[in-house]
């Protein structure tokens, strides 16, 4: 087997480069109450108006006219007045509920003073069309609402429905075979010799795509043995994504790149220049990506939500899969940068941000601490506490 190592790649420019190996998978028609988190495969446009009629935003009467007014009806929601007003004349309203024809005007229940079906002025002056939703003000037909490639959110899922859809064009969900390798991986963590440890980088990989429109499957743990990995492969056949976790480095034991050109995948790239997460692999094997994150969990966490994360964001449809950074104040001081771009696990409280004790790739204690990466580039200037820091936040924002 060949082990010249190639040089690494800027982060960038690996992103780039898996991006673009990954247009968005076919898209489908769902109800739009089961489309919420997928990514919208064509402008969602208004097929209705919204309201579609002017209606009251408040509880009161509609009038017309100068007071005092005779009540001849009422218009609740969901049961219009069926008639019109005159000057003179008013309508017991309820909020939502349509204007009848011929008012203009919304009295404020707390500004009437009502005897019988006369009506007389207890507070302000009403000013006509206050108080009113006009038809159209939130949309009207033929309106583009979201763009193509939008998540859809619980708001969304409202939206759709109020804008006249039963069905959404979302893009298919990606499936996606996750293997962890290693000889050293128990698959049972209470039975886990000190030679050994529990396999939990394919448990911690599902958990952070739980956010995100997919079908996942766990494959493993699978020796370091050309044959299982073999078999672990076959089992990924039909997967749009394989990623695979450990194995992907240049040591004796380590068999990822050869097994996959034995599967017939083309290695993309492999090595990117960032600590921690240098030895990733990207590989393709007809319609398939495979990813190859490295073995240790702090390194397998960022490349995941650097490159799987936003591998699984695209084909699902997402116009905007990157990581968005944010601008936050480091609470400490920060030494110069090396020689690769440099993720320090940090915690946000809400203001600042502070790297954790433990920056070892292999420290999950501190990698559970973390809320927060900072972005450390290529020969940075050091920094002084509380100067500004590039950071990407966790949580809704960051894994999903």
């Amino acid at each position: 087997m060949n082990t010249a190592s190639p040089p690494p790649i800027a982060l960038a420019d690996a992103q780039a480069r898996l991006l673009g190996l990954a247009p968005a998978l076919l898209p489908e028609r769902l109800p739009v109450n089961a489309a919420l988190g997928r990514y919208l495969a064509e402008p969602l446009l208004a097929a209705r108006t919204q309201p579609a009629a002017d209606l009251s935003a408040m509880d009161g009467y509609a009038l017309s006219g100068d007071g005092p007014w005779r009540v001849i009806g009422e218009s609740a929601a969901g049961h219009p007045f069926d008639g019109s007003v005159r000057a003179g004349e008013a309508v017991r309203i309820s909020t939502g509920a349509l204007m009848p024809a011929g008012a203009d005007i919304v009295l404020l229940q707390e500004d009437a003073l009502r005897a019988a079906d006369r009506l007389e002025l207890a507070g302000d002056a009403p000013v006509p069309g206050r108080h009113i939703r006009h038809a159209g003000f939130d949309f009207a037909k033929g309106d583009e609402l979201m763009p193509a490639g939008a998540r859809i959110t619980p708001a969304m899922v409202a939206l759709g429905l109020a804008a006249g859809h039963a069905e959404l064009a979302v893009h298919r969900a990606p499936s996606i075979a996750i293997i962890d390798s290693g000889d050293e991986l128990a698959a049972n963590p209470a039975d886990c010799p000190p030679h050994r440890t529990p396999a939990s980088n394919g448990a911690m990989l599902q958990a952070m795509l739980a956010q995100l429109p997919c079908a996942i499957r766990r494959i493993g743990p699978v020796a370091d043995d050309m044959e299982a990995l073999a078999d672990a492969l076959a089992q990924a056949a039909d997967a749009d994504i394989v990623v695979t976790s450990g194995g992907a480095s240049v040591g004796d034991h380590d068999l990822i790149r050869p097994a996959l050109e034995a599967w017939g995948a083309h290695i993309d790239f492999w090595r990117v220049a960032i600590k921690p997460g240098k030895p990733l692999l990207v590989a393709r094997r007809g319609h398939q990506l495979v990813l190859g994150l490295p073995g240790n969990p702090v390194s397998g966490y960022v490349t995941a939500f650097l490159f799987l994360l936003p591998l699984v964001r695209r084909l699902a449809g997402s116009a905007c899969p990157l990581p968005v950074p944010a601008r936050i104040p480091s609470a400490s001081a920060l030494a110069e940068g090396g020689s690769r771009m440099e993720f320090l696990r940090a915690h946000w409280d809400g203001a600042s941000v502070t790297p954790v004790s433990e920056q070892d790739s292999s420290a999950l204690r501190a990698l559970s601490q973390a809320n927060a990466l900072i972005e450390r580039p290529i020969g940075a200037p050091a920094v002084a506490a509380h100067a500004p820091v590039t950071a990407y936040l966790f949580g809704n924002g960051g894994i999903a």
